[in-house]
């Protein structure tokens, strides 16, 4: 669809006008004929001199700026086109430096940024002086400013609100101008620092740079300062900060980028990151409610990546993981992105950059270069809020900066307000995506009903919806699974039907011939009667889902014409389907399962030239530093990097068309065979595991259940350096193809678990070879077991029935043998 300018818009001209002063310049606008903004004072410090102080303006030149762009997700997806009047004042300081102020109008508002087109060298940019005073008795809604956003918004008169930083956007009600104003940035890169709002006594108001002091060559030096304009339907539906952000690179396909809904395990599970199982499930419900993806958070192991890749491809499901910011840093973390593509996985959630530092800025922009270049979405968590990088780089899916549903996982003395609710629309998700993960009926103290949580699947947008509770909650509540089944994952328009940040929002928000209404409310019980008359849809049937006269939900159908009537309860909410009379409301459809892809073998050994044989009638996506060679027909020479060690393996990834696009996967995993001496366990790709928590860990013991914190393993106060730590009951397996000889390893209950025991066992082939019961405080038992011609070894743990509880045990110093050569008589075992 293409949303073209309206008409209507256009009327309302907005008319910035720039004037310069001996001791300043300064900055008025002018709406539809009426001053709305004044006495706004521009400048920037380079090195040290105000250049606003002792300029004279050299001229000025004004452009028409027409353009378009397709939208992924957001607002409002398809091609978007709009019309800008800048206006370029050149300026000289009295040093003799020129600069100049760049003002774009849009029917949404003005924006500015300074640049120094003509700089030779290096400078150093040392403040930002714009700002300007906010009337007595406006209103502002805020928030206090952390670099990651994640304090509860607020409103509060001018008045009342106390001197101290303010995150963006930060909104605000002009009494005397009758608009609203919202304050932003826009086009934000690594060339410059991040701003927010200073507000000082008296309400003067200046954008503050979160770096001291920022190096600056050429060119722009400061993003776009963002006033948006007008009532809050054209803000709450403006699009002026995306439209401000650089073009995308036009010869990139970005068809891939796939909005909708996404499972999640860790709010409702904190530690089912780790376990495969649990993933299974909750593919298997996303299934049925026809959702898009599947989100892993912390926990996830290479190991079984891979499968669970596999397992939700072939019900169309798309797999994205977590990781931390940091492990991304840098060319070799980098490369981990392409080894995580390689085996299917479609995007990243990367978290805590907690920064708005030009240095943190510049790794963004590799993050988003390298996810783009890959084919990855993204979503940014302990983030910056959004700035345009939806339209510059269309794989941005989502970005938190919002105190959201997993402040209840970690206060929940604090639950989250409806009041806080209640002000995102109008505010924080302006500017774009927000990943608050939504409807947590699990919440514990939550003081919302279980209609506004509902709700905030509508009233809140993101290009992949990550919803915050277990699968089972939704199933538990058939009202609130079907209504997420139906639920669109994408937006073809969005409106703002009825509201205010102080009371309630109704969002309306389109998919084909269906609108979905998103109602929250905050305070007491009452009556919402909202207009459906810009939704030009006449007779017309709803299906609501809103508040229970005795708690939980309630859901009827009827008709309507132009307006809605529904009752709420106290911080209540509702949802609704509404379509033209005698519609098809409901068409959710369950995902179905689709055959994986034909590749043989699933595992085998390289041979002696690191090379194997494949049957696949798939596509194949390799490895980094991986090639492959077609031979004939349905076979392929798969040939693996020199670097790749002995023990080790490459996960080759087939891939067959499936449904919306999306491919359907298996995978073939190649090792190199071991070479002749010792070689460390933890060092070896494992095939699969167990775990009753948290991942096997590697030269650690088990710990609790996140990846990577064990500590040094101990039996009976004797450490170890290496080896496998890991919880009852437990199984890991590792493919050896018959290149090895002998198994040792010395084993124990880790000192961390006193008072328990386990049954600990070694299988070739799923034969026992050795067992024995250990116990919290014996010495390690030393084990030596023969595995000649074995293709697969498996260790186990298992609780004992006197000792029900898990046990913390280790396969400490563990080697796999090998005396002579086989790889020239195993390959292809």
């Amino acid at each position: 669809m293409v949303n073209e300018i309206h008409p209507a818009a256009l009327s309302e001209r907005v008319e910035p006008e720039v004037k310069t002063r001996a001791d300043a310049v300064v900055l008025r606008v002018r709406r539809g004929g009426r001053t709305v903004l004044d006495g706004v004072r521009l400048g920037i410090r380079v090195d040290g001199v105000d250049l606003d102080a002792d300029s004279v303006l050299l001229r000025s030149h004004d452009r028409e700026i027409t353009d378009e762009w397709t939208a992924r997700s957001g607002k409002a997806t398809g091609t978007h086109r709009y019309a800008h009047r800048e206006t370029v004042h050149e300026l000289r300081h009295a040093s003799g430096l020129e600069w100049q102020i760049h003002v774009r109008a849009s029917a949404d508002g003005v924006a500015i940024r300074y640049v120094l087109a003509r700089l030779e060298g290096h400078s150093r940019l040392d403040a930002d002086r714009t700002q300007f005073t906010l009337e007595p008795d406006a209103r502002v809604w805020a928030l206090d400013y952390q670099t990651w956003y994640e304090t509860p918004r607020f409103g509060a008169d001018v008045a009342d609100l106390p001197p101290g930083a303010y995150g963006f956007p930060l909104l605000v009600r002009s009494p005397q101008a009758g608009v609203y104003l919202l304050l932003t940035e826009a086009a934000i890169d690594g060339r410059f620092s991040g701003a927010h709002a200073e507000i000082r006594d008296g309400g003067e108001a200046r954008f503050a740079l979160a770096d001291e002091s920022v190096e600056i060559t050429r060119g722009p030096v400061t993003p776009w300062r963002v006033f948006m304009i007008g009532d809050l339907a054209a803000i709450v539906e403006s699009r002026f900060v995306d439209e401000l952000a650089p073009p995308p690179d036009p010869s990139a396909d970005t068809r891939w980028v796939r909005p909708g809904r996404a499972a999640w395990s860790w709010w409702s599970d904190f530690y089912s990151g780790a376990q495969l199982h649990r993933q299974r499930h909750f593919v298997d419900v996303a299934a049925r409610l026809g959702w898009e993806h599947l989100l892993i958070d912390c926990g996830w192991d290479e190991t079984w990546v891979p499968e669970i890749v596999a397992y939700a491809s072939r019900r169309g499901i798309q797999v994205h993981l977590w990781a931390v910011w940091h492990d991304l840093d840098g060319p070799e973390n980098l490369a981990k992105l392409a080894l995580w593509r390689s085996w299917g996985v479609a995007g990243i959630k990367v978290d805590f950059m907690e920064s708005e530092s030009k240095e943190r800025y510049r790794w963004y922009d590799t993050i988003l270069a390298e996810t783009a270049r890959l084919g990855l979405h993204v979503n940014f968590h302990g983030s910056v809020i959004p700035r345009g990088w939806a339209r510059t780089w269309p794989q941005v899916i989502g970005y938190e900066a919002i105190r959201g549903s997993e402040y209840y996982v970690f206060y929940q003395d604090t639950p989250l307000t409806a009041a806080h609710n209640v002000i995102q629309p109008f505010t924080r998700n302006v500017v774009g995506a927000m990943d608050y993960t939504p409807v947590a009926f699990g919440a514990p103290g939550r003081t919302t009903s279980d209609g506004h949580e509902l709700a905030l699947s509508v009233a809140f947008e993101c290009g992949i919806t990550h919803f915050a509770d277990d699968v089972d909650a939704y199933r538990a509540r058939p009202d609130a699974a079907r209504f997420l089944a139906e639920l669109a994952p994408a937006w073809e328009e969005t409106v703002l039907l009825a509201g205010d940040p102080d009371h309630e929002a109704v969002i309306a928000r389109r998919s084909g011939d269906r609108w979905f209404l998103g109602g929250i409310a905050t305070g007491p019980a009452r009556r919402l009667t909202v207009p459906l008359d810009r939704l030009a849809l006449g007779p017309a049937d709803a299906w609501i889902v809103g508040d229970g006269t005795d708690g939980g939900l309630a859901s009827h159908r009827r008709p309507v014409d132009d307006k809605l009537v529904v009752e709420v309860a106290d911080n209540g909410g509702f949802v609704a389907i509404v379509a033209a009379r005698g519609a098809r409301l409901h068409r959710a459809v369950e995902r179905p399962e689709q055959a994986a892809p034909r590749v043989d073998p699933h595992v085998q050994l390289l041979g002696p030239d690191g090379a194997a044989v494949l049957r696949t009638d798939g596509r194949l996506r390799l490895p980094p530093g991986w090639s492959a060679e077609h031979l004939d027909g349905d076979r392929w020479t798969v040939t693996a990097p020199a670097a790749l060690a002995p023990g080790r393996a490459g996960v080759v990834t087939v891939e067959t068309p499936g449904e919306d696009g999306v491919p359907v996967v298996a995978h073939a995993r190649l090792f190199r065979p071991l070479t002749p001496g010792s070689h460390r366990l933890s060092g070896l790709t494992m095939v699969a595991f167990d775990n009753e928590s948290g991942p096997i860990e590697r030269d650690q013991s088990n710990g609790g259940g996140n990846p990577g914190d064990g500590r040094r393993m101990s039996i009976a106060g004797t450490e170890f350096d290496d080896g496998l730590g890991a919880s009852t009951p437990s199984r890991i397996e590792l493919y050896l193809g018959g290149s090895a000889d002998r198994f040792t390893a010395r084993i124990g209950v880790d000192d961390e678990t006193p008072g328990t025991a386990a049954r600990m066992s070694v299988h070739a082939d799923g034969v026992e070879l050795f067992s024995a019961d250990v116990r919290s405080g014996e010495p390690p038992l030393d084990v030596d077991v023969d595995v000649r011609g074995a293709a697969t070894v498996s260790l186990r743990a298992d609780a004992l029935p006197d000792h029900p509880e898990p046990a913390h045990v280790d396969w400490a110093s563990g080697r796999l043998h090998l005396h002579h050569d086989t790889a020239t008589t195993t390959a292809g075992h």
